[in-house]
This record gives C-alpha cells, sequence and structure tokens, in this order.
C-alpha cells in the first residue's frame, strides 16, 4: 500500500503577478496562509493554474523554494515539474526534490504527444531520477494515459498517484480495479470530486480551492468522516461556480476572480489575456450565490 502525499483538497495555487509581469511573492505568502487557515490540505506550487508555463525556469525554481520555505511543513507541498521534454522535467524534478518539496506533479507530455510505451519512458526516466513520490496528471490536452499504462508506472515504488482530469469516470474505475492500494488516485476535476471519492479516490488538486478553500476541502473532509450525503451536497452546491472558473482557459477565470476578491492576483501573462464581460459576470454571478463574494 503506498501511503498518499495528502487527503484532501490541494490547492492548484495561482503565482500572483505584480503590475510589471514579476512573480508578487509577498501576495503569494499571504495566498499560501490564508489556504492553509481554511483547510486546505497540500499546496501544489507551479501547476497549469500557476500558470507554470510562462514562467521562466529561474522563476519556477525560485517558485517552489518559496512555497516550501513559506509553507514550512504546515502541509505538504507539490512542485509540479512535468514537462514535454523528459530531460528537462528531470532536470527540474531534481531543483525541486533539493528545495524540499514534498512531492512532484507530472504532466503528461503535450505537444508531441507519444505512446503509451513512450509514456512508461518518460515517466520511468523521471522516476527513476529523484526519490520524492510523482504523482502522474493525466490531462486531455496532452495524451491520455491508458489504465494498463498506469498499472505498468504503479509497479515503480515512488509513483505515488495520479491526478485524473480526463473526465472519464469509466476509465478512473478501470484504474481503480488494475491499480488497488498501488497507486492513489486524486480527482483533477472540481466537478467530479465525490464521483472519484466512490472509486477509493483520496481528494482532488482543486482550482475551486483558490477562490473557495474551506468549501473544498469540506467537500471531502465531510466524504471521509462517513457523511457522504453532505459531501454529495456541497458538490452539487458547488457546481455551477466550478462550471463558471472554467468558462475560458484555466487559469484566466480564476486569476480574474482572485483579483475580485481583493487579493493581488495581478495581471496574467501572455498569451492568456483577460475574460470576456459574459464570464466576468457569470464568475461574479457564481461567486455570490455561492457566498464567497459579498
Amino acid at each position: 500500500m503506498k501511503q498518499p502525499v495528502f487527503t484532501g483538497a490541494a490547492v492548484a495555487i495561482i503565482t500572483p503577478m505584480h503590475a510589471d509581469g514579476t512573480v508578487n511573492f509577498e501576495e503569494l505568502g499571504r495566498i499560501i496562509d490564508d489556504q492553509i487557515a481554511h483547510g486546505t490540505d497540500a499546496i501544489v506550487i507551479c501547476g497549469t493554474t500557476g500558470e507554470s508555463a510562462a514562467l521562466s525556469h529561474e522563476e519556477h525554481v525560485e517558485c517552489i523554494r518559496f512555497a516550501v520555505k513559506h509553507t514550512a511543513k504546515r502541509v505538504p507541498v507539490i512542485a509540479g515539474t512535468g514537462s514535454n521534454d523528459t530531460a528537462f522535467a528531470i532536470e527540474i524534478s531534481k531543483e525541486a526534490e533539493e528545495a524540499g518539496a514534498d512531492a512532484l506533479l507530472l504532466v503528461t507530455p503535450y505537444y508531441n504527444k507519444t505512446s503509451q510505451a513512450g509514456l512508461i519512458a518518460h515517466y520511468t526516466a523521471i522516476a527513476n531520477a529523484v526519490t520524492l513520490p510523482c504523482i502522474i496528471y493525466n490531462v486531455p490536452s496532452g495524451v491520455n494515459l491508458q489504465p494498463a499504462t498506469l498499472a505498468e508506472l504503479a509497479k515503480l515504488p515512488n509513483v505515488n498517484a495520479v491526478k485524473e482530469a480526463s473526465g472519464n469516470i469509466s476509465q478512473v474505475a478501470d484504474v481503480a480495479a488494475l491499480c488497488g492500494e498501488e497507486l492513489n488516485i486524486y480527482s483533477g476535476n472540481d466537478d467530479q470530486i465525490v464521483p472519484i471519492l466512490s472509486l477509493g479516490g483520496k481528494g482532488v488538486i482543486s482550482v475551486l480551492s483558490n477562490v473557495a478553500p474551506q468549501q473544498a476541502h469540506d467537500i471531502c473532509a465531510a466524504w471521509f468522516s462517513g457523511d457522504t450525503a453532505k459531501s454529495l451536497e456541497l458538490q452539487l452546491k458547488a457546481l455551477p461556480l466550478c462550471h463558471a472558473l472554467f468558462a475560458d482557459v484555466n487559469p484566466i477565470p480564476v486569476k480574474w476572480a482572485m483579483n475580485r476578491l481583493g487579493w493581488n492576483a495581478g495581471p496574467l501573462r501572455l498569451p492568456l489575456v483577460e475574460p470576456s464581460a459574459a464570464v466576468q459576470q457569470s464568475l461574479e454571478n457564481e461567486m455570490k450565490a455561492y457566498g464567497v463574494l459579498k
């Protein structure tokens, strides 16, 4: 049995920026503190939601180092170190380990989408280069990791979990059946937390947590306390806001929402731009309806 890196809701945290586009580390620290104060079970730094694709190598590593130091072991810090370049993923994964990260989040290769055999080779090379637990991130923008492929990768001692964002619940069920306790499963979609928990999932890596950390935590906490009806009620209540947060390319909506809530989230980095007026109005309406915006 592989112990999960965390149980509950981890925030895929935004990277706040100054007006000039540089990383606002002071605000990042404030956001981390607020997340932990409101029940967040782990911090995922430099994920897709953190605009990792637009960070320089130096900024990427600096953000990981800052998150580790500022979190100070209060909750686990999971560093996004995936890449479509295996050699670069190995390099930055080693740097994250040296920085003190508790685990790695490794997205499926994008653009140069490989075969299932290539995925096994890619993840094996990364896992063998580090000692940290590795969470594989299966996301539709890359290539789909088949359940049998995950079962093969789960044989590696430090391949600990999969973040499942395929949206295919039948596929997640197959992964659970094939891998059992050799691979932990996290939801990568906020609208599928409870369905994946019902298949033995250990929680969610969440965008919703940025704007509603306590609520995302509570969906999972209710489930694990045995109050599955309450967990379902909370999941269904969150659905409209979950949908609004993905009405444009992530993290466009959530960064706007964080600014609207009073955080100094700052601008997006190109090629991402501000959401349309319609998306802004939808976010405004749903945050008010959900109770996170007065």
